[in-house]
């Protein structure tokens, strides 16, 4: 009997785990020794651009660029945090990004735009698309944007603000500070996650990825 009691329980313990998907975390607070980098035009090293000071990733916003996992993802929940340092200017967050190029800093992916006062609308860069997305009558802009659904959730600046991105068949739903802000249909399944340099200083912390 006790070995029919242990055996139910450790199968049990093991559909939980499975059932509870793998965790894994982005950026161990020492080194950026799994991501890689994009400078727009190659204008400076990397390294003067993406860095970590006091455990947290730090991106100086100029020039223009992103960092991007070594690996692609598909079907998952991203969470992390950012804060503005000095002053709330732009970034973003990469989602699916389908061919990584040096040089090129805008990608063909999904933004989930950051930029302060916007945090939670999307950005379509060159090119990507939205099932959800319909061109004005004056044509498809450089960058169109579906806006957020209600306002801005965003803390004051220099505090920590929260994202949360679920990602499955390519459906998006995005939640800022545990709200709601905007859902969205991707035509591409799979592809890198990416964190922007457009702007200002900024910092991330706590990237922590479930699949």
């Amino acid at each position: 009997m006790k070995k029919i009691v242990f055996l139910m329980t450790t199968v049990m313990f093991c559909l939980l785990a499975l059932s509870c998907g793998k965790t894994e975390q982005l950026f161990n607070g020492k080194d950026l020794s799994n991501w890689r980098f994009v400078v727009d035009g190659d204008k400076v090293p990397a390294k003067e651009v993406y860095m970590v000071k006091d455990g947290y990733i730090h991106i100086q916003g100029m020039p223009f660029g992103y960092m991007y996992t070594e690996k692609k993802y598909k079907d998952y929940t991203l969470e992390l945090e950012w804060r503005w340092i000095g002053e709330g200017t732009n970034s973003g967050i990469f989602m699916m990004i389908a061919d990584p190029k040096a040089g090129n800093a805008f990608p063909l992916a999904i933004e989930c735009q950051l930029k302060a006062g916007s945090a939670g609308d999307f950005v379509l860069l060159s090119g990507s698309d939205l099932v959800e997305y319909v061109a004005p009558a004056t044509g498809r802009p450089a960058f169109p944007v579906i806006k957020k659904r209600v306002d801005s959730n965003e803390k004051p600046i220099g505090e920590w603000n929260k994202a949360k991105i679920h990602v499955k068949d390519g459906k998006m739903t995005i939640f800022i500070n545990g709200v709601l802000q905007n859902e969205g249909t991707n035509r591409v399944k799979e592809g890198n996650i990416g964190l922007q340099s457009e702007g200002g200083p900024i910092q991330f912390r706590n990237l922590k990825l479930t699949y």
